[in-house]
């Protein structure tokens, strides 16, 4: 490229000949351009979301259905899901922002199962001795004990614990991004989808369709 060429020839004369090209400040260097967001029909999005399976499927409908990024749901916590309402609230999301958005009519009997799940998978980790979750700063300083509260844990917790090396208590954490990333690229092979499609485009295809 340009910039590759542009680079070589200032490090040959820079570091090879010690001399500088002051005049080579003064060319025009290319710009990449913005790389568009790629965003799904409405038939596509269904061909995806049909292609996933269990926990897979319902985060994929959570990024389409209420237009969040894959990080923003993967940290949801059970106090922030509003069934009656139909909320869902966002905490510290960019620019460190909450915000509340819409939680899909249709996903509602599946997050309510979903919110069941966790709910089990907290109770097996109290007998064990576990049942901590990691909180943010202020709260974990105000409140240590809410580390132990349904309310706190992860809306969609990850198959297996671990031991915090700083306090030494068994977490649970919340499911990884790569994985969900993993299911959704091969969701989009086996929906026979050309396009570069990932968890992203989920999200634009939501503010896309809202228009």
């Amino acid at each position: 490229t340009q910039n590759q060429a542009f680079s070589a020839i200032l490090f040959l004369y820079r570091v090879v000949l010690g001399t500088e090209l002051e005049w080579m400040n003064d060319i025009a260097r290319s710009k990449r351009l913005p790389r568009l967001p790629v965003v799904l029909t409405r038939e596509e999005v269904d061909a995806v979301l049909n292609a996933l399976d269990g926990v897979y499927r319902l985060i994929a409908s959570v990024l389409y259905g209420a237009g969040l990024r894959l990080t923003e749901a993967l940290t949801l916590r059970i106090k922030d899901i509003g069934l009656e309402r139909l909320e869902i609230t966002v905490r510290d999301g960019k620019g460190r922002k909450d915000r509340v958005t819409v939680l899909p009519r249709r996903i509602k009997t599946a997050i309510r199962d979903q919110i069941a799940y966790a709910g089990a998978v907290h109770t097996r980790d109290l007998r064990a001795g576990g049942g901590s979750v990691e909180l943010p700063y202020a709260i974990a300083r105000k409140y240590p004990g809410a580390a132990r509260e349904f309310g706190w844990q992860w809306l969609f917790p990850a198959s297996r614990t671990h031991v915090d090396a700083q306090t030494g208590d068994r977490r649970r954490h919340h499911l990884h991004p790569s994985t969900v990333q993993r299911a959704v690229k091969k969701a989009v092979r086996k929906a026979g989808i050309a396009k570069p499609a990932s968890c992203h485009s989920l999200r634009h295809s939501f503010a896309t369709h809202l228009l």
